[in-house]
Parts: C-alpha cells; sequence; structure tokens
C-alpha cells in the first residue's frame, strides 16, 4: 500500500470516555495511515455540547473530511459503534469501511431494560465518586501507558442517560442493511452482553465477518491493544483502492 492509497482512519470512543480511549492506537496507527479520533457530543473536549446521534453522525463526517484521502474506515466502539452505524445510514458515502467493537448487540426489546435502569440511576451518585470509582478500576485492569489518556480526559457521566436514550431502542442486526462498505464485527471473546447478536449482525451484511480477540471483554481495545490494533490494520490494508 503506497501513501496515496493509505485508507483514513476514524476512531469513536465508547460511553463516557473520549478521544483518549484510543491513545495506543493512535500512537501504533499513525505511521501508515491518516488517523484521527473523535470526541462525541457531551464528552471530552465537547463536554458542554448536547447529545444527539445527529450531532456524533456530523462529528465522524467533519474528522473524515478534515483527513483528506476521502472516505474512512471508521471503528466505532460500543456507543461509538451504534453512531458509527447511524454515521454509515446517514452519509454512507463517507464510508470506506466499518469496524463495529462491543457493538453487536441489539438495543431493543427486553435486553434494553437493565441499561435503562442504569441510565436512570447514573445521575443520583455524585460524578466525583463515579470519577473515583472509574480511576480506581481502570488502573488496577490496565497499564497506566493504556489508560492514562482516558483518565486525564474525564469521564462524561451527565450525557450518559442521553446518549443511551437515544441508542435503546433504535438497533438491531436491521441496521446493517444500510451499510455499504465491508465490516469487521470485533469482539473482546468475552464481552458476552455486547457480542450477543454478533451472528445476527454478520448474517445480515454481505460482506462482513467477525473477529474474536481471545481472552478480551468489552473493552477489548485495553486488555489487548495489540491485539486490537492488528485487527484494524489488517482489516483496513484489506479495504479495496478508491480510485
Amino acid at each position: 500500500m503506497t501513501a496515496a492509497d493509505a485508507v483514513p482512519i476514524v476512531l469513536v470512543h465508547g460511553t463516557r470516555f473520549s478521544a483518549g480511549q484510543w491513545s495506543t492506537q493512535l500512537a501504533a496507527l499513525r505511521d501508515e495511515f491518516p488517523v484521527a479520533a473523535v470526541d462525541l457530543p457531551g464528552h471530552g473536549e465537547r463536554s458542554e455540547q448536547p447529545w444527539s446521534l445527529s450531532a456524533a453522525t456530523e462529528i465522524i463526517a467533519s474528522a473524515v473530511d478534515s483527513l483528506g484521502h476521502g472516505p474512512a474506515l471508521v471503528v466505532g466502539h460500543s456507543l461509538g459503534g451504534y453512531a458509527s452505524l447511524e454515521f454509515a445510514r446517514r452519509r454512507p458515502e463517507r464510508l470506506r469501511g466499518l469496524v463495529l467493537a462491543g457493538a453487536s448487540a441489539s438495543t431493543r426489546g427486553l435486553r434494553a431494560l437493565p441499561y435503562r435502569w442504569v441510565a436512570g440511576l447514573v445521575p443520583r451518585v455524585p460524578a466525583d465518586r463515579l470519577t473515583r470509582w472509574n480511576d480506581r478500576l481502570l488502573r488496577r485492569l490496565y497499564p497506566p501507558d493504556v489508560v492514562e489518556a482516558t483518565i486525564r480526559s474525564g469521564y462524561a457521566f451527565h450525557t450518559l442517560p442521553a446518549a443511551w436514550g437515544d441508542v435503546l431502542g433504535r438497533f438491531d442486526a436491521g441496521a446493517m442493511r444500510h451499510v455499504r462498505a465491508p465490516v469487521l464485527i470485533l469482539n473482546g471473546e468475552k464481552d458476552t452482553l455486547f457480542r450477543a447478536g454478533e451472528a445476527d449482525f454478520a448474517r445480515a451484511h454481505p460482506h462482513a465477518r467477525v473477529e474474536l480477540i481471545p481472552r478480551a471483554r468489552h473493552l477489548a481495545n485495553f486488555d489487548d491493544p495489540d491485539a486490537f490494533t492488528d485487527a484494524v490494520r489488517r482489516f483496513a490494508r484489506g479495504l479495496p483502492v478508491v480510485g
């Protein structure tokens, strides 16, 4: 692959996090690909911006355009994966490939009820307490170089009810019919909740495949950064050249 052929990559973070979630992937990919990570509305440097899926898709589109290499590979984790599915529906001409990471479970029906309950509970817990819990959890589970950028960027607990409220009830495998580009469904092997529908999501798209990261959980890019990055790199290299 020549520099002119390199696929631009846009990384879209998950619930409560920010672009800092991707610090390891940014460092590993930038020598080969034009790459950017976004803050979704209500998160990171956009913490004051109200959440909406519409605004999220425009932020992703702006990041694609900023890289200046045409349609991009969009990598979305969890909330960012569902936002990326919405981007694929609204802006298909800007999408060259899609990686859905921890975002291949239906958000409709009874499965959504526990998440609605959590979304209602979060505003009742002081944000500083949630921050301490999250800081301790990340530092206990992962090396500092993997999570410190996420910790420094803070958490968007205030946005969680609106973001989940927007996503819950909206997405299932049928959303894959709007994706015109090849898809990699990239899940942690032990992420049983968010890979629950991966077979249905894969069957719903003619050019989708599933890849699992052994022993990884929902935050697969933290659990095994090298394996996650390698999967994205291999998928990007295999995408058709845009003529």
